[in-house]
């Protein structure tokens, strides 16, 4: 703890207050930065698993202070709740690192789970660079109806289905009542453990700590583990970025890419890569996630959920199929290299669940950055989601000014197939706030239409979106990019074979139709304003702290 804050004995009055002794304050003081919550399942396993690491912070020599920061969950923050997620994953890593620097710990300790919670945390150890471990709550019990498990995305796509006429009342009804069956993350390989994952490559979170179930024994062995190391680390003097090299980064994106991983990655990594003071955009991450095959996907983009990943091998198990890829001298803070940890991981792939390098799915990694007279910046799509029929696929643009419009319209099927859906004025600064057009996704996948209608946005999808999404197109409408002058009829074409995406309009007319836009009007708050004011591109990670 840093003793100049101690101006007259302040520091140790107030503490004392606590019920903390003037010897526990000369230990080092650990800070336990918690996102629990009851507002979400992903959260509520925190509050014990957070008593464990203080048990372990104990016996290791030092003294836990915990305190908390927001969590929102995705799933929940839908529609207008969700122009207020994205920006939550900067305004926590700010907030920790206020609280931090206004305290001075001497270590961190972070417990985290969902979308914005892990890459908001990661973005704060990477600026701090103390002392930092990181834990998260572990995965949700999936259901079952004995026939086939469901996990959330499942239930999204029960709302096309649903409002089809395909499955009925009481079928739906029964989704939306087991569905999440317990606490934990949801039980696919979504945002949240995507991220987690890459925690774990990354070298700052114990190895599967993301795909154990919340509830398992091991996760408070994990925890008591934790506890314990960062004390051997404040003691060594052993920091963040002693882990979050440019080469662990470089590990870490590749195996999201390999392991079939969420299109957010691509925000989050830049930004998080960026705080950690490395030069980085959507083209680098392309260029890095483009070296590794596929070697597994789970749900949503197979019958495979997150505990059938753990009982498959885990995230060892996946690096080991890539290994010949990584960067295998870089150091993981529980101790060790991860070729060391990798050398005594004896594990031969299945081929089912778990692919060899031979047997590979693709060749070049799970998704596609598109780039064309439609996003001169870049656009990305998760390519393991799309049947290969829509790979290729030109048809005529239906163009929506908001997420509610485009829902509204699949509501009624007035969408064709052949239909290129255009969701606009969705981007950091047009939502704002990047909204995930999540639903609207689900809803194609579940009327049918996932092979025959695509969707472009400025906004962005959930890691369990799939089939022919593209997000992330920047410029984005708002800044006037191309994606402003589309109008319904327009040809778009979409390659994912030539990494393309454009409208089939002349460098002539798309100048001539910029003099005719206009921006849609909508009351935002005031926070919304400043952070419109605030944040940057998509490709370089929609930070509100931009450079």
């Amino acid at each position: 703890m840093n003793k100049e804050q101690n101006y007259e004995g302040y520091y140790y009055g107030l503490m004392s207050s606590l019920g903390f002794r003037e010897k526990d304050l000369n230990k080092p003081v650990i800070g336990i930065v918690n996102s629990w919550t009851e507002a979400n399942p992903g959260h509520k396993p925190l509050k014990d698993l957070a008593a464990s690491v203080k048990e372990g912070v104990w016996s290791g020599g030092g003294t836990p202070v915990e305190f908390n920061v927001p969590a929102p969950c995705d799933g929940m923050a839908q529609l207008r709740g969700m122009d207020y997620v994205l920006m939550q994953r900067d305004l926590i890593a700010t907030s920790i690192e206020a609280m931090v620097k206004a305290h001075g710990f001497d270590g961190l300790v972070f417990l985290c789970s969902c979308d914005k919670i892990v890459p908001g945390m990661l973005m704060a150890a990477a600026s701090l660079d103390l002392p930092s471990l990181m834990l998260t709550a572990g995965s949700m019990v999936p259901y079952s109806d004995g026939k086939r498990s469901y996990v959330t995305p499942d239930l999204k796509e029960s709302i096309g289905a649903w409002n089809n006429g395909t499955i009925s009342d009481d079928d739906f009804g029964k989704l939306r009542e087991n569905i999440c069956h317990s606490c934990g993350t949801c039980s696919m390989y979504g945002t949240a453990n995507t991220m987690g994952v890459f925690a774990e490559v990354l070298g700052l979170c114990p190895f599967n700590s993301t795909t154990e179930l919340f509830c398992s024994s091991a996760k408070y062995k994990q925890a008591r583990d934790v506890g314990e190391r960062i004390i051997e680390l404040v003691k060594n003097k052993i920091t963040a970025r002693s882990f979050m090299t440019k080469e662990s980064i470089e590990n870490g994106i590749m195996h999201i890419s390999a392991t079939g991983g969420s299109t957010n990655a691509a925000l989050h990594c830049v930004a998080i890569a960026r705080v950690a003071g490395y030069d980085f955009n959507l083209k680098k991450f392309d260029e890095i996630q483009s070296r590794v095959p596929l070697i597994a996907k789970w749900k949503p983009s197979s019958s495979y959920n997150l505990y059938d990943y753990h009982l498959a091998g885990g995230v060892l198990a996946t690096l080991n199929s890539i290994k010949s890829h990584l960067h295998l001298d870089v150091p993981i803070a529980m101790g060790q290299s991860l070729g060391e940890i990798l050398e005594r991981f004896n594990f031969t792939p299945d081929n089912e669940r778990i692919f060899s390098e031979d047997k590979a799915l693709l060749e070049d990694g799970c998704f596609t950055v598109l780039y064309g007279n439609l996003a001169p910046n870049g656009s990305i799509i998760k390519k393991s989601g799309v049947d290969p029929e829509m790979y290729v696929h030109r048809g005529p643009a239906v163009v929506f000014d908001s997420e509610e419009e485009v829902m509204e319209s699949l509501k009624n099927s007035s969408i064709k197939p052949g239909d290129v859906l255009v969701v606009r004025y969705e981007g950091p600064k047009g939502g704002p706030g990047m909204r995930e057009m999540s639903i609207p996704a689900a809803m194609l996948v579940g009327m049918g239409l996932h092979k025959s209608v695509a969707m472009i946005t400025d906004g962005r999808f959930s890691g369990a979106s799939r089939g022919p999404c593209v997000g992330h197109i920047s410029p984005e409408a708002w800044d006037g990019g191309p994606i402003a002058l589309i109008k319904n009829g327009d040809y778009i074409n979409i390659d994912l074979n030539k990494k393309t995406i454009d409208v089939e309009l002349s460098d002539e007319e798309l100048e001539k139709r910029k003099k005719e836009v206009k921006r849609p009007e909508k009351e935002i708050s005031k926070l919304l304003k400043k952070y419109r004011k605030l944040v940057g591109p998509s490709e370089e990670g929609a930070l509100w702290l931009n450079d």
